[in-house]
């Protein structure tokens, strides 16, 4: 299988942060018609480095976890979660990363 960890940052452009509602909201529109065998979001505290500034910044963040079969549609459906998320909340990026584990359930 394939492991994703996904990590949104959860401060909003223009507003209060992502509160718990709207994840639950866009959790069940996009990630679960995507992965609906499941997944698993955390919380976490992100630092990351502005590619345009360089200036770091610190933020609360989602983090979610997909463990999902190799099929030839799996880019595609997490492509699908990351721009969603960026569009909705206009985010600059939204990190991603994956390996290979085994796994069963």
């Amino acid at each position: 299988m394939l492991v994703a960890e996904l990590f949104f940052g959860r401060n909003i452009p223009g507003r209060g942060p992502l509160t718990e509602a709207e994840w639950t909201e866009f959790a069940a529109q996009i990630v679960t018609p995507n992965f609906p065998w499941g997944s698993t979001a955390t919380y976490g505290q992100g630092q990351w480095q502005n590619p345009a500034t360089g200036q770091i910044g610190r933020e609360p963040t989602k983090i979610l976890l997909i463990a999902a079969k190799r099929e030839p549609d799996l880019a595609r459906r997490l492509s699908a979660v990351i721009d969603a998320y960026k569009t909705r909340f206009r985010q600059q990026s939204v990190g991603i990363i994956t390996h290979d584990a085994c796994a069963a359930f």
